[in-house]
């Protein structure tokens, strides 16, 4: 008696997620694993498989073109491998997040890429620089698949939504987004989401959340035949035979269906299944299906289909399981359609003729158009009284009698669209959209919120410090759905949108705090929601709806509510009793409203700033504001611009000033990164110097992880010089350095010298003017003296600096290193000697003279002021 051979399996990867895919032909098996290898397996053959070595770890998918094959791993990178050759790959796409799936069109000319993110990159296979790009999804996705025909691809988002593109042009376009019909999931689960395209080009199917494989079709996106497959865990992987006459079907309870499509029938189940499985295919041609599991095991099953049932493999394509055609509607009679070249004509439609305003009759006779087909007395007219009913008016045309009474010219008139402006949506500072079940509520120098989606029952709220010794990290179970955080030292302040009937609310949680319960709720009246809100040291504020600003103690007691004049709110800002608030206003040049903000000290009841425009280009949005460490207010743009407000405590001479362009930054200047910054705060470094505070995003993504990235430090630099500029003295200084010139490169050596003493000088002038207008406004400390003191020091370091350049670039420099002199504040009476002693140095004996009598005449004015008193 004969036993069926034991199905065993081979070791292609160390124990871990694997995967696996067939080159078109059916020659070549390759799988990729959680190991820095791909194994080629060739059909047919029990020989040991290739390798090629030095691929990325922790593969998660793969797929296979003619003599090449394509993974993605969890490190973001999208590699492209030869089968030809044991080769490292080349990189066709580098993601921040972790890449899900790779598909490959038939044509293998595109490879779509899923991943954490939320859009998805179609590559070009042969041309990298060459991609298109699908942003309408929400959420982050899970699996992307191809059409037979390449001309669609399916995208299965981690919220349980499907978006169908088509590809055909070459911006792709939604054609249908398909809700309800996979189940929500994580990334990182095993669980399959994938659209599975049927061989006959007309529907696809996809794994429910009810462990069942539903149908749909393509043509009215209607849901056609159900497998109840019975599996009791969720369906990990599914695949159509080539013909689409077959079905297999696997889950983690550890079973194997093979269903037949016409009838949804089990044909046999497989219940030898020792792991997992995460991927299966059919042979193009073969009767063997393979599949590869969680424990790096590859298994090649042949005479998958038993013996009486392997016609039905063998058979053509065969069409989809369906309840009904849907090229012949729901009655199942074939619908109407127009053949290309034929023209429909209504019945007794004939040329009109025979009135006063006929196009005929006032041409004449020699413009009519002559119509061979047409009968003898078509020019009767096309509507026949023919049962005296008063259907014409005696000359063969309709009677006004059907009409309506008249109306008035100016209704009957079309008018163009009108005119709608664009507003600024709200926004709350360091808050970032969902991206899979996870997002950021706010970030700042202490530490970050963020809030977790837990199937969308309820959420999970933490807050996470980055001096843990200071404080302590902490997370809850949030019901109500908090939207909005703010994170100072002393508390935690959150919000919710109203929902059914419950209303917004706001909850701030102190960190610490002598009593029993410090933390308190309070709601808002039925009918407003938080647009933005703010948290200081001494004020909690709040934004509506309602264009009410709402602020309260920190002890939840009401303090002030009134309407602002800008309207709808933005967003707002706080630093201890300064409130800034922001909001639309007119209509500027672009078609969109221009912002306005207000800045007020609450404790003296004393508004600084009423009002007054936000300083944007057109085609510009406001990305976050925020006070500095010192109290400063800022803003950051679209555009990657830092931007403070100066001489703000005093009414109409406040005006924005650029501290920082991010593009023109030094590490952009070669063009190689490609990556943008996320605004936190400006605060001072170790060393006592302002400092940008930010998270780098890299790659195209707009928004930050979460868990975010550790915060990065940039220096304040004021935009004197682009960062073509910048570049350009990079490469010539390398060519200086080549080269045996020594006068051209000290000339390009003190360029560069003098761009970086302007920059100290610009910026230590401005950071000087702020602090001064601070300490005129508010009971300076000792250490804001001491600042001040050293600002002023800085700006005559720079200028003595400069002068120093001045004077060794000739005589013919003299007056603008006399105009230098002359900006020295000289706040220790030496700053002057100096100068006069640079210009000794070399030899500028008639600037010496000037800069001797400047500092006579500065003398004699102190002699004076001190005689006044």
């Amino acid at each position: 008696m004969a036993f069926p051979q034991q199905l065993r399996g081979r070791y292609a990867h160390a124990p871990g997620p694997t995967f696996l895919t067939y080159t078109p032909n059916g020659k070549k098996l390759i799988t990729a694993g959680v190991d820095n290898f791909c194994r080629i397996f060739t059909t047919g053959s029990d020989e040991e498989p290739s390798n090629i070595d030095d691929c990325q770890e922790n593969n998660l998918s793969i797929a296979a073109g003619d003599g090449f094959f394509i993974t993605g791993a969890e490190d973001g990178t999208v590699n492209k491998y030869s089968l030809g050759t044991n080769d490292g790959g080349d990189i066709l796409w580098r993601s921040t997040l972790p890449v899900r799936d790779v598909a490959l069109s038939p044509d293998g000319n595109w490879v779509a890429v899923a991943s954490d993110e939320l859009v998805v990159n179609v590559i070009n296979t042969k041309d990298i620089q060459t991609v298109k790009r699908l942003r309408d999804q929400n959420r982050s996705v899970k699996h992307v698949s191809f059409n037979k025909s390449g001309t669609q691809l399916a995208v299965s988002c981690v919220d349980g939504s499907i978006y169908i593109y088509s590809m055909d042009s070459e911006q792709p376009e939604l054609v249908q987004k398909v809700d309800n019909m996979i189940k929500r999931l994580e990334p990182e689960a095993e669980s399959s989401a994938r659209v599975l395209w049927h061989p006959d080009g007309k529907a696809f199917a996809t794994p429910t959340a009810l462990r069942e494989v539903q149908v749909m079709s393509t043509n009215d996106w209607e849901k056609q035949k159900t497998f109840k497959t019975g599996h009791t865990s969720e369906i990990t992987a599914a695949a159509w035979s080539p013909n689409g006459a077959l079905l297999a079907t696997t889950s983690s309870d550890l079973n194997l269906f093979l269903w037949d499509a016409t009838t949804q029938k089990i044909i046999k189940k497989y219940d030898d299944v020792k792991a997992t499985i995460l991927a299966m295919a059919w042979h193009p041609t073969e009767n063997i299906l393979s599949y590869t599991n969680t424990e790096g095991l590859l298994y090649i099953h042949t005479d998958f289909v038993p013996g009486e049932h392997v016609d039905v493999l063998r058979k053509p394509v065969q069409p989809a399981p369906y309840l009904h055609d849907p090229s012949e509607g729901r009655s199942g009679d074939p619908s109407t359609k127009l053949t290309n070249g034929t023209k429909h004509v209504l019945p007794e439609r004939r040329a009109r003729a025979g009135s006063t305003d006929s196009l005929d009759d006032l041409l004449g006779d020699e413009f009519r158009d002559d119509d061979e087909d047409m009968p003898d007395n078509a020019d009767d007219g096309f509507v026949i009284d023919d049962d005296g009913a008063g259907y014409t008016n005696g000359h063969g045309k309709r009677t006004n009698g059907h009409l309506g009474p008249l109306e008035s010219i100016s209704k009957r008139r079309p008018t163009a669209p009108a005119f709608q402006p664009q507003i600024h949506e709200p926004f709350q500072p360091g808050g970032t959209p969902w991206r899979g079940n996870r997002r950021l509520l706010c970030c700042s120098l202490v530490g970050y919120v963020s809030t977790i989606s837990q199937e969308g029952s309820h959420y999970t709220a933490e807050v996470k410090f980055y001096d843990e010794h200071a404080h302590h990290n902490f997370k809850f179970t949030d019901v109500f759905g908090y939207d909005k955080a703010a994170l100072t030292e002393h508390g935690t302040l959150f919000s919710c949108q109203p929902k059914d009937d419950t209303p917004a609310m706001i909850y701030y949680r102190p960190h610490e705090t002598w009593t029993n319960r410090a933390d308190w709720r309070t709601n808002l009246p039925a009918g407003e929601s938080v647009t933005a809100i703010a948290l200081s040291e001494s004020y909690v504020v709040v934004t509506t709806s309602a264009n009410y600003v709402r602020i309260y103690s920190l002890f939840g007691l009401p303090i002030r509510v009134y309407r602002q004049k800008a309207s709808p709110a933005v967003t707002c800002a706080a630093w201890r009793d300064y409130v800034l608030t922001i909001g639309n206003g007119p209509i500027g040049g672009d078609g969109t409203s221009q912002l306005l903000y207000t800045i007020e000290n609450v404790k003296r009841d004393e508004i600084y700033q009423s009002e007054d425009i936000v300083a944007l280009p057109p085609n510009t949005a406001l990305t976050s504001v925020f006070f500095s460490a010192d109290g400063d207010p800022y803003i950051y743009d679209s555009d990657g611009v830092l931007l403070t407000l100066m001489h703000w405590r005093t009414n109409g001479q406040a005006r924005w000033l650029p501290m920082l362009d991010t593009k023109c930054m030094a590490r952009l200047a070669g063009g190689g990164k490609q990556e943008s910054y996320w605004p936190v705060c400006v605060a001072r470094d170790a060393d006592g110097k302002h400092v940008f505070h930010c998270m780098i995003i890299k790659g195209s993504e707009k928004y930050p992880t979460n868990p975010p990235p550790m915060l990065s430090e940039f220096p304040l630099e004021i935009p004197l010089s682009s960062s073509i500029d910048r570049s350009r003295e990079g490469r010539d200084r390398d060519v200086d350095a080549m080269s045996d010139d020594g006068e051209d490169g000290a000339a390009k050596k003190t360029e560069s010298k003098q761009q970086l003493h302007e920059q100290d000088f610009v910026l230590s002038s401005a950071l000087h003017a702020q602090l001064s207008d601070a300490l005129s406004h508010t009971r300076p400390t000792t250490h804001q003296k001491q600042d001040l003191v050293s600002l002023e020091v800085q700006i005559d370091r720079s200028l003595l600096q400069l002068l120093g350049l001045e004077c060794l670039a000739g005589e013919d420099r003299g007056m603008k290193a006399l105009e230098l002199v002359t900006l020295m504040r000289d706040a220790n009476g030496k700053m002057l000697d100096l100068a006069g002693k640079v210009a000794q140095r070399y030899g500028r004996d008639m600037l010496g003279e000037k800069i001797q009598e400047l500092a006579e005449k500065k003398l004699l004015a102190n002699a004076e002021e001190d005689d006044d008193f």
